[in-house]
């Protein structure tokens, strides 16, 4: 089962079942009968999240290579993030639309993702630091990636 990435940010990902040790759920088992597969809503900020959105956007092209984060993608990534959280409607197409270079961009967010919840609030400092402004609270910055992701990958 695939993760699923909401129209809100949320996320609903496939859990695995607990195992049981009951006669009965070893009867279901041994009958062919499989169960189906649970799933949970991950928000933004909550435990496990930006794991999931790195998994959910590397489904997205599993072909992809390793995401590779450059000076110059970096610097256009934290601008991205910054215009994205600043603007008063968080308008993320008009945003990526002004990048120069989607794809570099694309791949330094994509960097911060795999480095998991430190990486994301690293690079929230990151982006208040170079950008001005208040830091963006790690759930927040998270979120705004994930948006920005899913806009570059509809271009």
């Amino acid at each position: 089962m695939d993760i699923v990435r909401n129209d809100d940010g949320t996320l609903v990902v496939p859990v695995r079942p607990e195992r049981s040790h009951d006669a009965e759920d070893d009867a279901d088992t041994q009958s062919g009968e499989e169960a189906e597969p649970a799933t949970r809503v991950l928000h933004p900020g909550e435990g496990g999240y930006d794991e999931a959105l790195a998994e959910w956007d590397l489904q997205q092209n599993p072909d992809r290579p390793p995401a590779v984060s450059t000076p110059s993608g970096r610097q256009e990534a934290m601008a991205l993030v910054h215009a994205v959280a600043s603007s008063p409607d968080h308008e993320v197409a008009p945003a990526v639309a002004a990048l120069s270079d989607p794809n570099a961009s694309a791949e330094a967010l994509r960097h911060v993702l795999v480095g998991g919840a430190p990486s994301v609030d690293a690079f929230a400092a990151e982006v208040a630091e170079a950008e001005g402004g208040d830091r963006l609270p790690a759930h927040q910055a998270t979120k705004i990636i994930g948006e920005v992701l899913s806009q570059l990958d509809s271009l």
